[in-house]
């Protein structure tokens, strides 16, 4: 009989060998890349019980997480009579957490930290394969200490999942191209679909730098290269178009509304109120689209739609009640309190925007050494085979950055610095094949040898000319930029000049010296993310992000969202928001875990839900935001009017009614004192002056339903539907078959 003995001191060789570097590669390698990843861990998990959520889309996950039905539609409340106005594949994810977890702040982040994470690596896989490991080092460490990557995956928005599918679609193409196989492209071209679910039709702005560098590169003929191309732009469409299609062939009578459509048509929110509206300042209408924003101010002015998710349109956007959501003070200094320009996007309109301080400063660092790069590695390689490598890649990565440099040039930013995430990835894929790239110049010598030295020169006095745009921000940034800028151009003309030992030791000292200069500025910015005073705004900005050299000063995170402090209400001595507020409900918020609504309401939606009876709702109430916090708090069947915008034509006022009649709906909930009832952000008017459903209904409601005395369910007469004038509470109406 055969006798197995143990060797203690495998399973310990076996935990070292995970820390090492795979054969072939430095020893430093697998370290670099764990200390890296563990970095990025910490900057996109710091204080996440504590981390912003929007309000639109945390109402839908909690609905998302109560009910498949829900999760699959993406539908805003746990009733569906109303799906979301994007896409619902990027809160998948976040449903599910919450599923498992519970509804907190944090379950709602994780998933981005996740995704987050995960980018990186996948990042760094691709750089490797394509320029190597100290290459790829140099671009995990870049994407890591961009400030917008840092506010990015600490955010629940729609960009890290779709960061993270259009990097697989890359590393899936680059396979496939390097390799002429099918299989490869046709993931890539399910990753792009995905992506499609995340952010729709950004998705596909992707796809010229991935077929071509397969058009290109990949070692088969020109025939088969084709139709491997075409089949996988039938596997990404189909992927794409899948939720659409499924939407488009469910009778309306079975799913919720399609929010941001006149037509209920899933195709139109996508086409029409998503994409078309973002290019209304190149004269692209999206009138004929059925798209909701297309109607308002004539025709959807340029950035509507950021104006309405900022709360920056039109007039007050009451409704959200006291005390639904806690402002937590970003305590920041009496210079960071004051307003900058660039706070909401002012310097972000235009095709200049891109480089405006706003902007640039969360993700433009390394535009200089990128676009030096970009031309190195396609004019040096001229010549080389049709299938050369290293050239693939500056051009994947260069269109990838030529593309959505353009986009978002000519289309809407409005404030929504996360947009940006997809641009750092080719900057920083670029910052390290280019250095690699520069560095192997410098060391063969030769007029390309002084690439590098420019390259980082021209880098600096940008990032200095940067830090000095924002005075009252560490002050001394620029100057020091500045110098390392200097002293690594030395180091590498001395290194180029120098002989034997001392000259690779100068030469090596010149490169520490200008990777350090390269990242210096931008790690500033993303370890501020520690700071209270700068930390994420939610919009996916850290650090200032816009100035005012009148004041001599900047705009902190808190600025940005317009975070007010904690205020009392009343003897309940809950917190209360700011309604109408620029950080309002509809805005980038943290959720309170003790109670997130009043006393007062508490017992409105006690006396509601418990003379329900068989009513589908429990009450329907005038938009979004006057739902929000019954169904944050108690995942409560409420039936908001008029969608995100407030103008959507769901429910009409002939299915109010037929909804009152056949008894699925018995009570409907106000502003108090017949004061205005907004619905949303826009106030319920289109641009004709023509009234919508929703102030229609209510008009109905207040002349054909019975107010409830506040004292029925024990709150105040000021907050009651008996006060006639004046009353800031909320007023709810019994309305009967009979009155229908």
């Amino acid at each position: 009989m055969a006798t197995t003995v143990l060797d203690p001191t495998a399973a310990g060789a076996d935990r070292r060998a995970r820390w090492r570097a795979p054969a072939g590669q430095p020893a430093y390698a697998r370290p670099a890349l764990l200390v890296i990843t563990v970095l990025a861990a910490v900057l996109y998990a710091w204080g996440i019980n504590h981390s912003q959520y929007h309000t639109f889309y945390a109402n839908a996950v909690r609905s998302m997480s109560e009910s498949w039905k829900a999760f699959f539609y993406g539908s805003f409340d746990p009733g569906n009579s109303i799906t979301l106005d994007k896409l619902p594949g990027f809160l998948w994810p976040q449903a599910l957490s919450v599923r498992i977890f519970g509804f907190h702040p944090w379950a709602l982040v994780l998933p981005q930290v996740i995704e987050g994470v995960a980018s990186l690596l996948v990042l760094y896989r691709l750089v490797r394969r394509w320029a190597g490991v100290e290459a790829a080092l140099i671009a995990a460490t870049a994407f890591l200490l961009t400030p917008v990557v840092v506010g990015l995956f600490r955010t629940a928005v729609e960009d890290p999942a779709f960061t993270l599918c259009v990097l697989l679609a890359a590393e899936a193409a680059q396979r496939a191209a390097r390799d002429g196989r099918l299989r490869p492209l046709l993931f890539a071209g399910v990753w792009v679909g995905l992506g499609f679910q995340a952010k729709m039709l950004e998705a596909w702005a992707v796809l010229p730098a991935l077929a071509l560098v397969y058009l290109l590169s990949a070692p088969i003929a020109l025939r088969r290269r084709l139709a491997h191309l075409g089949l996988s732009a039938l596997v990404m469409a189909a992927v794409s178009m899948s939720w659409m299609i499924a939407v488009t062939l469910t009778p309306a009578k079975d799913r919720p509304y399609v929010d941001g459509t006149t037509d209920n048509s899933a195709f139109s929110m996508v086409v029409g109120y998503n994409f078309l509206n973002r290019f209304s300042s190149l004269g692209v209408s999206a009138a004929s689209t059925g798209s909701v924003s297309a109607t308002r101010n004539g025709g959807g002015g340029h950035g509507s739609i950021a104006d309405r998710e900022t709360g920056t349109n039109g007039a007050s956007q009451g409704g959200q009640s006291a005390g639904s959501v806690t402002h937590v003070p970003a305590a920041p200094t009496s210079e960071a309190r004051q307003a900058g320009s660039g706070g909401r996007g002012g310097d972000q309109d235009g095709w200049s925007k891109m480089f405006a301080t706003s902007l640039a400063s969360q993700t433009g660092w390394l535009y200089p050494i990128a676009a030096v790069a970009i031309a190195c590695g396609v004019l040096w390689r001229r010549g080389r085979p049709r299938t050369d490598r290293i050239r693939a890649g500056f051009l994947l990565w260069g269109t990838w950055l030529a593309t959505y440099f353009l986009v978002f040039s000519a289309g809407s930013v409005g404030g929504h610095t996360y947009y940006m995430g997809v641009i750092a990835v080719p900057l920083a894929a670029l910052t390290g094949g280019g250095v690699a790239l520069m560095w192997r110049a410098y060391r063969a010598g030769g007029p390309r040898a002084w690439a590098l030295p420019g390259a980082v020169a021209a880098t600096a006095a940008w990032s200095a000319y940067l830090a000095d745009e924002f005075p009252s921000f560490l002050p001394w940034l620029a100057p020091v930029v500045g110098l390392l800028g200097l002293g690594a151009v030395v180091l590498l003309v001395l290194g180029r000049r120098g002989r034997g030992a001392s000259g690779g030791r100068l030469a090596l000292a010149g490169l520490a010296a200008s990777l350090t200069a390269l990242l210096f500025a931008p790690s500033a910015w993303a370890v501020q993310v520690f700071n209270p005073a700068y930390a994420s705004s939610g919009r996916g900005a850290v650090g200032p992000s816009g100035k005012h050299r009148g004041h001599r000063s900047v705009t902190s995170a808190g600025g940005r969202t317009g975070q007010r402090p904690r205020t009392s209400a009343g003897s309940s001595g809950e917190t209360q928001g700011a309604p109408g507020a620029p950080g309002g409900a509809g805005s980038f918020n943290v959720l309170r875990d003790d109670s997130r609504l009043t006393v007062t309401q508490r017992k409105l939606l006690r006396y509601a839900t418990s003379h329900q009876g068989s009513a589908t709702y429990v009450f329907a109430t005038t938009g979004w935001k006057r739902a929000s916090p019954y169904i944050l708090s108690t995942g409560a069947h409420v039936l908001p009017l008029g969608g995100y915008s407030g103008d959507v034509p769901f429910p009409t006022e002939a299915q109010f009614r037929h909804l009152v009649a056949s008894g699925k709906l018995r009570y409907m909930l106000l502003s108090g004192g017949g004061g205005r009832d907004t619905g949303a952000l826009s106030g319920n008017r289109t641009g004709t002056g023509t009234r919508t459903g929703a102030t229609q209904i209510t008009a109905w409601v207040r002349s054909a339903c019975t107010p409830v005395p506040a004292s029925a369910y024990g709150g105040t007469e000021s907050a009651g539907a008996t006060e006639p004038s004046g009353a800031t509470g909320e007023a709810l109406y019994r309305c009967t078959s009979g009155a229908a």
